[in-house]
Order: structure tokens, then C-alpha cells, then sequence
């Protein structure tokens, strides 16, 4: 039996969504090592702040008033801003006041910037392409900023010579996440999806080579591994 393109993408969409998932659960030994520690230490909220809004623009870009037959899309972003705001709970814990004033600023004006979006969207547009469009370039922008926000993490590998705050199972799944979802775009030419995700591939491959380059040269100093989150 012969598949066609949609049961195809289907298939590779739940793939996806199981990556993705590796992804998004994939900071929860940094989360634990925050909590046993009760200290966040170099760690940043960043990545987990940009995470929520892109989450929260790709559930909304999924809904069947924007772009129909989307379910995939708003199933794993759902599942993935509810692990972002545990995360972001262990900053609120352990961190200090500037971490608090950071979170709860960003998540404000997030809620905020997505109340304008989602007015404009229902308001100026009336079509699915339409919508689709203008809801799918904000999309594209905060998942180029979700996917680059470790930027910092690797300046600080080249410096450091260590890898030790970027391990090798979160670029592994970013890569693979980024790649996933660049074929699920193809097999129904979704640009957005693909720039986006085009764009976490890149990003994860440059992480491997990273880790590649400096594992042998970052210090043994903890037992737990580091983890830092990237995605979506």
C-alpha cells in the first residue's frame, strides 16, 4: 500500500512531535540540579523566556481560524509552554530579583505583544492565507530568536574551551527537531514552518560541531550534566 503526501506528512509530523518533545524535556536535569542545588548558578532564564512566546505564536498560528489541519503543530507547542513555565519556576525560586523582575516583565509584555497580534490578526484579515501570513512572519522572527538565544552559551564555549552549560543531547535533538520539522514543511510547503525550523537545524549543527571541537577540553567538575534549553 502506497501512502499519498498527507499521510506522509502525517507520519512525520507525529515523529516530530516526539522530538520535539525530547527537546522540550530535555533541560529537566539543569531544572533538577536548580532545585537540589537551590541555586540557578550561571544558568539563564533567557531561553526559556523566548521558548514561551514562541510557543505561544505557533498554538495560535495552529488554531483551525488561521491555518486548518494544524493539530500536530498545536499539540506540541501546548505541551511545550507548559514545561517552559515549570522551568521558568525554578528561576522564580532560586534566582535573584533581577531574574524575577526579567521573567515577569518579559512574560507581561508577551502576553501583552501576543493580545495585539491576535487583534490584529481577527481584525484586519479575513482569509486562511491571510491569517496564516501575518501571523506565520511573527512566527518566523521569535523562532529565529528562540533557536539562536543560546548565541551566548556558545560565545561562552569558544571562550571557555567547555561545553559544560551546552550538552551534547540538547544540540543532538535540536538538530534533529530543526530537521523534522524543515521535512514536514517540504512535503506541504509551509514557509514558515520551514525558515523557522530551517533555521534550528542550522543552529543545532553548529552546536555539534561546537561540542565536537571542545569536549575534550571542558573541565569534569560536576556529576550532574548541565543542561540549557534552546528550542521549539
Amino acid at each position: 500500500m502506497v501512502m499519498n503526501n498527507d499521510e506522509i506528512r502525517t507520519i512525520v509530523g507525529i515523529i516530530g512531535n516526539v522530538i520535539s518533545f525530547g527537546l522540550f524535556i530535555s533541560p529537566s536535569p539543569t531544572i533538577w540540579r536548580i532545585f537540589k542545588n537551590k541555586s540557578v548558578e550561571e544558568f539563564s532564564p533567557d531561553p526559556y523566556i523566548a521558548c514561551v512566546m514562541n510557543c505561544l505564536l505557533w498554538i495560535f498560528y495552529g488554531l483551525p481560524i488561521n491555518h486548518p489541519d494544524s493539530t500536530l503543530v498545536i499539540t506540541i507547542n501546548a505541551i511545550g509552554l507548559a514545561l517552559e513555565l515549570i522551568y521558568l519556576s525554578s528561576f522564580l525560586l532560586y534566582g535573584n530579583n533581577s531574574h524575577r523582575k526579567k521573567i515577569f516583565g518579559f512574560l507581561a509584555a508577551e502576553l501583552v505583544g501576543l493580545g495585539v497580534i491576535a487583534g490584529l490578526d481577527l481584525g484586519l484579515f479575513h482569509t486562511h492565507d491571510a491569517r496564516s501570513t501575518f501571523i506565520g512572519i511573527f512566527c518566523i522572527v521569535f523562532g529565529i530568536g528562540m533557536y539562536t538565544s543560546p548565541l551566548t552559551i556558545m560565545w561562552k564555549v569558544i571562550k571557555t574551551k567547555s561545553v559544560e552549560y551546552m550538552p551534547f543531547y540538547l544540540s543532538l535533538a535540536a538538530f534533529l527537531n530543526g530537521c523534522c520539522w524543515t521535512t514536514y514543511a517540504l512535503l506541504k510547503w509551509d514557509w514558515f514552518i520551514l525558515i523557522a525550523n530551517g533555521i534550528g537545524a542550522l543552529s543545532g549543527f553548529v552546536q555539534l560541531v561546537l561540542y565536537a571541537i571542545f569536549w575534550r577540553t571542558t573541565p569534569r567538575k560536576s556529576k550532574t550534566p548541565a543542561t540549557e534549553v534552546q528550542m521549539a
